[in-house]
């Protein structure tokens, strides 16, 4: 059974990539094909979850206590099919790491805006698949985000496609945070149950 891989990155891999982690291994629980990691650009290697960050996905049905922060490598992006950074600055910091990886990495909320409007008909690669190549079926959803740049209309203003550091900021901030990520994450498990499960019409 082939399996398709997704790996979130920030920069310490202690608050936004490890919440995005948990949140999108509970969304995608029904395929065991679907693999999940997180990284950071600089990870604070060997470090837990602050208590504020562990807090927002307990709250959101993650599961924090496991998490080991560790410092993102080329392999680790070889090996994945879809990359979710949480910032421009974090892509940037992918594409310098592994170039080919730029095919397949998006801000996590760039990824979400740019299939918000998606169809069936959209999906369509998708469905002339088997509906049990599940990770094929995941696989053209990288394609058609990839497609949409470009053609989607760009947002208001560029922060809107990065979710914000709160590391030893506010609670407050901790919450924006998470307001920004949690939608995206919803859009993104929305999107893969309905690549799942499209039939050719």
């Amino acid at each position: 059974m082939a399996g398709f891989r997704i790996l979130t990155v920030c920069s310490g891999n202690i608050c936004r990539s490890p919440l995005a982690e948990q949140l999108l291994r509970v969304g995608l629980a029904s395929w065991p094909e679907v693999t999940l990691g997180s990284a950071g650009t600089i990870g604070l290697t060997g470090q837990a979850m602050p208590d504020e960050a562990a807090d927002l996905s307990r709250h959101f049905g993650g599961e924090p206590s496991g998490h080991v922060a560790r410092v993102l490598t080329a392999e680790d992006l070889s090996e994945a099919n879809l990359v979710f950074a949480m910032s421009r600055e974090h892509r940037r910091a992918i594409a310098e790491l592994f170039p080919k990886a730029i095919r397949y990495t998006f801000t996590i909320r760039e990824f979400a805006r740019l299939v918000s409007g998606v169809t069936d008909e959209d999906l369509y690669e998708a469905a002339m698949l088997p509906l049990d190549n599940v990770a094929g079926r995941f696989s053209t959803l990288v394609g058609f985000a990839a497609s949409q740049r470009g053609a989607v209309n760009p947002p208001e203003s560029p922060d809107d496609d990065d979710v914000v550091d709160p590391y030893r900021r506010s609670d407050e901030v901790y919450a924006e945070s998470a307001r920004q990520l949690v939608p995206a994450v919803n859009e993104v498990v929305s999107l893969f149950y309905r690549s799942a499960r499209v039939l050719q019409s």
